[in-house]
C-alpha cells in the first residue's frame, strides 16, 4: 500500500511541475508576443530558462527513474535547446544515488536463484557506476564460469528495486504532458509529441530488460567482429536474467579523460576522428547503432602489439563500447534517405538536402520546398564547412541576418520526425559534442566528406539508372507538351483560365488577421489600464473594466491560434 501511495505522490509531483512550467512558457512565449508585448518576453528570458533547468535538475535528482533519462536527453540537445538549459543539465549524465548493497544482493539472489557467494567468487559492495535504472558492481567469476568463458573479471549490472513501477508512473505522466503540448499549435506544427513519447517509452521499457540489452550487445559485436577499431564486452549468459546482466569487465581510459589519453600516448584528436567514423558506420552502413554514446559508455583501450587477437599488428588502441540498453535501428528506407542527406550535405546541395528530408519522411506535405531549398542553400553558402570552433567565432550579426531573411521559413518548417529518428538525432548530437570536447578544432564536415565520397562510389551504378529514368520522363513530357499547350490556349480564348497566387493571398489574409488582433490588443490594454487606475477610486467599476478586458484579449489570442490552422 505504501508503494501505491508513493507512486501517486510521485505522479502528482511531476504533474504539478509540468503544469506550472507549461503555463509559464505559454504565457511568456506565446500569449505576450501575440498581444504586442514581445519585449517583456525578451527581458529576463535567460534567467527564466536557467531557473527552469535548475528546478528540473533538482526534481530529476530527487525522483530518479526516467526523469534523469529525460534530463540526459535534454542536456544532449544542443541543436534545439538554449545553452542556459543544456549547461545546467549536463551534470545529470552520471548523477544517480546508489542503492544500498543489501537491496542489490536480495534482488540479484532472487533473480539468479543462488546466493551471491555461489554465483561469483567475489563482488564489490561499492558500485562502479550508479545509473537511473540500475547500478553496476565489479565481481570475480566463479571457477566454473571462468572455465566456460575464459574470463575472470566481470561487471554485474543489477536493476534498481521497484524501478518497473516507477517507470510506469513516469511514462503515464509524460504521456499526459505530451497531450497538453500537442494542443499548443506552435509545437504541434513542428513535432508529434505523443509519438515521440511513445518512442521514448519503447526505448525505456527495453532498457530495463537486460536480456534485451544482452542480445543487443551480441548483435553489435557481430556487426563489428571484423573491425579492429571496436571492442565489445562478452556476455556471461549463465549469470544473466531480465534484471541481472553479467558481462566482461572492459574498463579502461574514459574517452573524455584527456590527461589519461595523453599519458598513454594517444592523441585525443585522433580518437575524435576515429569515433566519428565508427558512429557514421553504425548509422549509415549497419543500420544498428549505439544511441547513448556519452563518456560513461565509452572507453579507449590501449593495446600492446599482439595484446588483442582482434587488433592488427601495430594497433595502439581500440574504442570500447558498453551499455547497450539504448540502441537504435534504421530501416532500409530511412537509411536511404539519410545517405541522400549525407551526400547532399557534403556537396552543400540545399535542394538535395530537402529531397533527402522528403525521402526520409521528415517533412509534412505542406512544406514549401522552394523556400526550404533557398534557406538551405544560403545556410551552406554562409556557414557550410565550418566546425563548432569556427561557428562560435562567426559575428552574431551574420546569424541574425540569416534568421531575419528566413524567419518565416525557419519558424514554420513542417518537420514530422519518423520512427526512431529521435535516437539518430540523439546519437549524432552526442557524437558531435564529444568529438568537439576531444578536439576543439573538430570539423564534422571532415568526417562527412570522405564517408560521402565512399557512398558516392557505391551509388555510381544508381546514377546511371537515375539518368535513364530522367531521360524517359523528359521524353514523355515532350510528347505530351503540344496537347497541354493547346488546352491552355483553348481556356484562354474561352476566358476560363484562372491564375492563382496562393502566397500573395496567404500574406494578405495574414495581414488582415494581424490588424484585427492589434485592434483587440489595444482595446484590451485600454480597458485593463483604465480598470487598474479606477480600482482605488471606484473598485466596482475598476473590476468590471478589468473583467471586460478579457473579451478582446481572448479575441486577440484565439484569432492568432485559429489563423494558424487556416490556409494563411
Amino acid at each position: 500500500m505504501s508503494d501505491v501511495r508513493s507512486e501517486r505522490a510521485r505522479y502528482r509531483r511531476i504533474m504539478r511541475f509540468a503544469m506550472r512550467h507549461v503555463a509559464l512558457v505559454w504565457w511568456f512565449e506565446l500569449l505576450l508576443p501575440r498581444i504586442g508585448l514581445g519585449a517583456v518576453t525578451e527581458r529576463g528570458r535567460s534567467e527564466r530558462l536557467q531557473r527552469l533547468a535548475r528546478r528540473f535538475h533538482a526534481l530529476a535528482v530527487e525522483l530518479g527513474g526516467l526523469m534523469i533519462k529525460v534530463g540526459q536527453f535534454m542536456s544532449s540537445r544542443l541543436d534545439v535547446l538554449p545553452p542556459e538549459i543544456t549547461r545546467e543539465l549536463e551534470g545529470l549524465q552520471d548523477e544517480a544515488p546508489a542503492v544500498p548493497f543489501p537491496e542489490i544482493r536480495e534482488l540479484a539472489e532472487r533473480e539468479l536463484g543462488v546466493p551471491l557467494e555461489g554465483a561469483f567468487s567475489s563482488m564489490a559492495e561499492q558500485p562502479v557506476a550508479a545509473a537511473s535504472l540500475g547500478q553496476a558492481h565489479r565481481a570475480g567469476l566463479s571457477p566454473l564460469d571462468t572455465a566456460d568463458t575464459g574470463l575472470t573479471d566481470a561487471v554485474v549490472k543489477v536493476q534498481r528495486p521497484g524501478i518497473e513501477g516507477i517507470v510506469a508512473v513516469d511514462l503515464t505522466a509524460l504521456r499526459r504532458v505530451a497531450r497538453w503540448l500537442s494542443r499548443v499549435q506552435v509545437i504541434a506544427d513542428r513535432v508529434d509529441m505523443p509519438a515521440l513519447v511513445e518512442e521514448f517509452a519503447e526505448t525505456s521499457l527495453q532498457e530495463i530488460d537486460y536480456l534485451h540489452e544482452a542480445a543487443n550487445a551480441d548483435r553489435f559485436a557481430q556487426a563489428f567482429a571484423d573491425d579492429p577499431r571496436v571492442r565489445v564486452p562478452e556476455i556471461v549468459w549463465e549469470r544473466t536474467t531480465r534484471r541481472v546482466l553479467t558481462l566482461e569487465d572492459v574498463s579502461a581510459i574514459k574517452i573524455n579523460d584527456l590527461d589519461g589519453l595523453r599519458a598513454a600516448g594517444i592523441d585525443p584528436a585522433e580518437v575524435a576522428k576515429q569515433f566519428a567514423a565508427v558512429m557514421f558506420d553504425q548509422v549509415f552502413t549497419h543500420g544498428f547503432f549505439h544511441a547513448d554514446p556519452h563518456p560513461g559508455n565509452l572507453f579507449v583501450t590501449p593495446l600492446l602489439d599482439g595484446a588483442d587477437a582482434s587488433a592488427p599488428a601495430g594497433a595502439r588502441w581500440q574504442l570500447t563500447f558498453v551499455d547497450f540498453g539504448m540502441m537504435g535501428e534504421v530501416p532500409a528506407t530511412t537509411r536511404a534517405g539519410l545517405r541522400r542527406m549525407l551526400l547532399a550535405a557534403a556537396a552543400r546541395d540545399g535542394k538535395g538536402l530537402v529531397a533527402g528530408m522528403q525521402e526520409l519522411g521528415a517533412l509534412l506535405p505542406s512544406a514549401e520546398e522552394a523556400a526550404l531549398q533557398r534557406a538551405m542553400a544560403r545556410a551552406f553558402e554562409r556557414f557550410g564547412g565550418m566546425g563548432f570552433a569556427e561557428l562560435r567565432q562567426v559575428d552574431e550579426r551574420d546569424f541574425r541576418a540569416f534568421a531575419a531573411e528566413f524567419s518565416d521559413v525557419l519558424r514554420s518548417m513542417p518537420f514530422q520526425l519518423p520512427e526512431h529518428f529521435l535516437l539518430i538525432i540523439r546519437a549524432v548530437s552526442l557524437t558531435s559534442g564529444l568529438c568537439s570536447s576531444l578536439d576543439p578544432a573538430f570539423n564534422v564536415w571532415d568526417s562527412v566528406e570522405p564517408y560521402a565520397a565512399h557512398l558516392l562510389r557505391e551509388e555510381s551504378g544508381n546514377v546511371v539508372i537515375d539518368v535513364a529514368q530522367r531521360a524517359i520522363s523528359t521524353t514523355s513530357l515532350i510528347a505530351h507538351l503540344p496537347t497541354r499547350i493547346d488546352e491552355v490556349l483553348t481556356r484562354l480564348e474561352e476566358g476560363r483560365l484562372a491564375v492563382a497566387v496562393p502566397e500573395v493571398e496567404r500574406k494578405l489574409a495574414r495581414l488582415e488577421r494581424a490588424a484585427r488582433r492589434v485592434v483587440s490588443a489595444i482595446v484590451f490594454s485600454g480597458l485593463m489600464v483604465a480598470g487598474v487606475l479606477l480600482l482605488s477610486w471606484n473598485p466596482v467599476l475598476g473590476i468590471v473594466l478589468m473583467v471586460a478586458s478579457a473579451v478582446p484579449l481572448l479575441h486577440a489570442v484565439l484569432a492568432g491560434i485559429l489563423g494558424r490552422r487556416g490556409p494563411g
